[in-house]
């Protein structure tokens, strides 16, 4: 079952990114940074199954049964899904899988880690810069931006590019010596470069992706996710610097140049000025593009696939319950219908009996000395006749006789407000041995 649910969501997951890929293709000659999250879209739905999405919607719809649903639909659903009734692995398997799963995951959260520890113990290492060229470039270009929090900005003897580090408090890696590298129109564009990546939260949305990659490491369209993530993630960075004035030669040298004094390549856990496929990058960087906004036409496109993604499984769980609480209440109603408004009790009833048939003792009860009470509950229909006995309590080899004579009795109708109604009450039949 668990196999067939993740089998599931791993189809429709990589259907979903599918679509997302076919939406870049139509978006391709927009911004960047709406490629951008498009993917990071994709990524987050290895974290969101639609069964989740499906049941919000059958908890909107909820009824007493609702988790009676529709078999002829669910298996449907199942036919489309390409899921079947039984998992095709042998569940002797399930132990075996379950422990190569986390031997992969414990695999990449412990590369990831050692990285971060890496950048971590650099960052503490490293002095901070609290004046200087660097710092009132960085100081101008956050007031241009609209950051309003400060950056800190520190100082590296490690072979890394320049990158921000961190996410909550984000800090700004400084190798040591590449300022003296670059002209000044070079550090303004690299220092614009880093403070976007702040502005755009990319720490944040990368370490999203990093935790979809450790769960599903064993699918590669994670991994080819995260490439494509990285690539318009700097993408979109390069058309922001450009949109703000960079001028396009020179901030393309001031890549190369930064490229060419780190040696270390970019970290997961960091976002450098280096990262993405730095021949695309300086490629579009030095070509002159229109870029297209998001007009009417393409903000219908992209809301109507994020609806159909939202409220597409949402309104399936609507619909899938729907049925249901249609049955569920009709079955109620009928229950209503089936059941009498009105009570009486059995001193009431025994003043209406028009006729009264005694039961005949069973032969074997009366060998076995067995006597007693058995008490029946009737309803007398509007014209006296006694309908739907059922055993309350007595002996088993009396009921019969009981039920057997008391489907002859005759009752008057029980009037409410002087019309004649359907009753319910308690029958009971004495069975008594003679001494």
């Amino acid at each position: 079952m668990i196999l067939t649910a993740l089998g599931n969501h791993l189809w429709q997951s990589t259907l979903f990114a599918a679509a997302a890929g076919l939406l870049t293709l139509i978006l391709r000659n927009c911004h960047a940074r709406v490629r951008y999250w498009l993917w990071l879209a994709a990524s987050i739905k290895f974290l969101i199954p639609f069964s989740l999405l499906v049941a919000i919607g059958n908890r909107l719809a909820w009824s007493p049964t609702s988790a009676l649903t529709n078999p002829r639909l669910h298996f449907a659903i199942e036919v489309i899904s390409g899921a079947t009734p039984a998992t095709a692995v042998p569940r002797a398997l399930l132990p075996a899988l379950v422990a190569l799963w986390l031997c992969g995951f414990l695999s990449v959260i412990s590369l990831w880690y050692v990285e971060w520890r890496k950048m971590s113990a650099a960052t503490r290492d490293a002095a901070p810069l609290l004046q200087g060229r660097e710092v009132e470039a960085l100081r101008r270009i956050e007031r241009i931006a609209g950051i309003k929090k400060r950056i800190d900005i520190r100082q590296s003897r490690a072979s890394i590019e320049p990158g921000i580090f961190g996410i909550v408090r984000p800090v700004l890696m400084w190798p040591d010596g590449i300022s003296a590298r670059l002209e000044d129109s070079q550090l303004d564009a690299i220092l614009t470069h880093e403070i976007q990546h702040v502005r755009r939260r990319d720490n944040f949305t990368a370490a999203i992706h990093m935790i979809v990659e450790a769960i599903f490491w064993f699918h590669p369209l994670v991994w080819w996710l995260g490439a494509r993530l990285v690539e318009e993630r700097e993408r979109a960075c390069d058309e922001d610097v450009l949109e703000l004035g960079g001028e396009r030669q020179l901030y393309a040298e001031g890549i190369l140049k930064v490229c060419e004094f780190c040696l270390a390549s970019p970290l997961s856990c960091m976002s450098g000025v280096a990262g993405g496929d730095l021949k695309k990058r300086m490629v579009h960087i030095m070509t002159e593009r229109m870029l297209h906004k998001l007009d009417v036409g393409r903000k219908l496109l992209l809301a109507a696939a994020g609806l159909a993604a939202v409220a597409g499984p949402i309104a399936f769980g609507l619909i899938n319950a729907t049925p249901t609480r249609a049955q569920s209440d009709g079955s109620a109603v009928a229950q209503q219908s089936e059941q009498p408004a009105v009570h009486a009790s059995k001193e009431e009833m025994t003043a209406l009996i028009l006729k009264k048939v005694q039961p005949e003792y069973p032969e074997a009860a009366k060998k076995a000395h067995i006597q007693g009470q058995v008490i029946l509950k009737a309803i007398i229909g509007k014209d006296g006749n006694v309908e739907n006995l059922q055993i309350v309590s007595g002996h088993p080899q009396l009921a019969p006789a009981a039920i057997e004579a008391v489907k002859q009795w005759k009752y008057k109708p029980y009037l409410k407000q002087g019309q004649p109604v359907e009753v319910e009450t308690e029958i009971t039949v004495n069975f008594t041995l003679a001494k």
